[in-house]
């Protein structure tokens, strides 16, 4: 099954990165669907049973988006209090439509990575701020795997690098498929 990529960037023809990354996934329309939910959502109304239904079509799904202040962007938030419900996503006696699936991120940060460190300037790493996405995935039964990243986005990133860092996306994607 392809593996479904959600972008969750608010303004992606304004970003490097995110943007460079769901032009490099296009490449692959044979392995990758690339949802946008600001695209889809520009209102914030999100289809419940369409993009459950999506989810349902694809084997692995990805969520990629931009630190923003430590944190998911608000509409990847209201997604996921949204579509992932009870029955469907988790429940006593039914739902886990997820559960087996491979559940992983793909990050940028916009500062740098000495400061994701217990002597850097925020003391918590990436890793660290992200638990609560590793914690909904074994709620509702979905393997988490190591989330793929790209740090310092702010200060710039070389060209070479970010073409660099483009090609590991898809090499880390096509590693747990």
């Amino acid at each position: 099954m392809k593996t479904l990529i959600i972008v969750i960037h608010p303004n992606i023809n304004d970003s490097i990165v995110n943007k460079r990354w769901v032009s490099e996934l296009d490449k692959y329309p044979d392995l990758f669907t690339v949802h946008s939910l600001y695209q889809h959502y520009p209102d914030g109304i999100i289809d419940v049973e369409k993009e459950q239904r999506l989810i349902e079509q694809h084997g692995s799904i990805i969520l990629q988006f931009p630190l923003y202040w430590f944190n998911c962007p608000p509409l990847l938030k209201k997604w996921l209090d949204e579509v992932l419900t009870y029955g469907w996503a988790y429940g006593s006696t039914s739902g886990y439509k997820l559960k087996g699936r491979k559940f992983a991120l793909a990050v940028s940060a916009g500062i740098k990575q000495e400061d994701f460190t217990r002597d850097g300037r925020y003391r918590y790493s990436l890793e660290e701020i992200l638990i609560p996405f590793e914690m909904t995935a074994k709620y509702v039964g979905a393997h988490y795997l190591p989330f793929y990243s790209v740090y310092g986005t702010e200060i710039g990133i070389s060209q070479q690098e970010l073409e660099s860092n483009a090609k590991g996306y898809i090499d880390y994607l096509n590693s747990f498929s």
